[in-house]
């Protein structure tokens, strides 16, 4: 592969993006401030950095995979951050899922040191990044989109331009809306119809393949009633993207009822010790409403 490839962010979703590059022959410069982490992908093949600065001065094409919005200003803006770094014509590519506004922020300083970015979120989880089956949303030029796709090629099953840059998180945003949104509204259907004394393994078999069939429900409805929570995407994740929303939707203006309760939904299960369960785990919120379980 021509382009070296620098990898700052190496949690449950970065870490296995970096391996999947590293194996598709990239040469890849690796950092992550937790030293077990970047040790991990170290062994697999990654060169190791001390900091954002000296993984962009190894690499053109820099990939950020953090927390949210603080995180990629950090590793991008921040004292040794990569784009102090970074050279004129490289890349930046933050595949965080941050706040859009802020990533309009990001790529204006970029651009002054004659350096190119996009935001480009991704939707799958953790085995979406363990397969390389992500989907890609970016925002920012078709020039910048054309140079990032060997690597989205990699890392995802499909990536779309959306728009300038924050078109990717701006979209994401609506992804996670959506999704969550979906999961309560299947939480609340399953709870009604086990009070009702149906199997919900047989109403999701009799809906799925109707109008109300979708992936969120495909998906998340058996580990419902299965009592699997184990997480592939986080309650406290969803939370931050629905914060994203919210502070996003405010500044802009824009009321957003549904988003706004499923927000307090989140905020609650986190209070109450559930954060680190699936976003499923939505159906306990509605369960200690209600008192009903929902299960085979």
């Amino acid at each position: 592969m021509s382009e070296k490839i620098g990898f700052i962010g190496l949690g449950i979703m970065g870490s296995p993006m970096a391996k999947n590059l590293i194996n598709a022959g990239f040469e890849v410069c690796a950092y992550d401030i937790i030293e077990k982490n970047l040790d991990h992908v170290v062994d697999s093949g990654a060169k190791k950095a001390c900091c954002p600065k000296e993984v962009s001065e190894n690499s053109d094409i820099i990939i950020i995979m953090v927390q949210n919005s603080p995180q990629s200003e950090k590793a991008i803006l921040g004292d040794e951050g990569a784009l102090e770094g970074a050279s004129k014509g490289d890349l930046i590519i933050d595949m965080s899922s941050i706040s859009p506004l802020v990533s309009q922020k990001i790529s204006k300083e970029c651009l002054k040191s004659g350096v190119s970015f996009l935001d480009a979120p991704v939707s799958g989880g953790e085995p979406g990044a363990i397969e390389g089956t992500l989907a890609i949303m970016t925002g920012g030029s078709s020039s910048d989109f054309e140079r990032s796709k060997p690597v989205f090629d990699v890392l995802g099953g499909s990536s779309v331009l959306c728009g300038e840059v924050g078109a990717g998180n701006f979209t994401k945003l609506a992804n996670q809306m959506i999704v969550g949104a979906n999961i309560h509204i299947l939480a609340e259907a399953l709870t009604l119809t086990t009070k009702a004394g149906l199997d919900p393994e047989t109403v999701f078999n009799a809906i799925k393949g109707g109008l109300a069939g979708s992936n969120v429900m495909n998906t998340k409805a058996p580990m419902m009633y299965e009592r699997n929570f184990k997480p592939g995407f986080r309650i406290e994740l969803h939370l931050k993207d629905i914060t994203n929303a919210m502070e996003t939707a405010n500044e802009m203006q824009i009321p957003l009822q549904v988003t706004s309760n499923l927000h307090q939904v989140l905020k609650s299960l986190v209070l109450d010790g559930k954060g680190v369960d699936d976003h499923s785990g939505i159906l306990k919120f509605v369960e200690k409403q209600s008192g009903v379980e929902v299960k085979k």
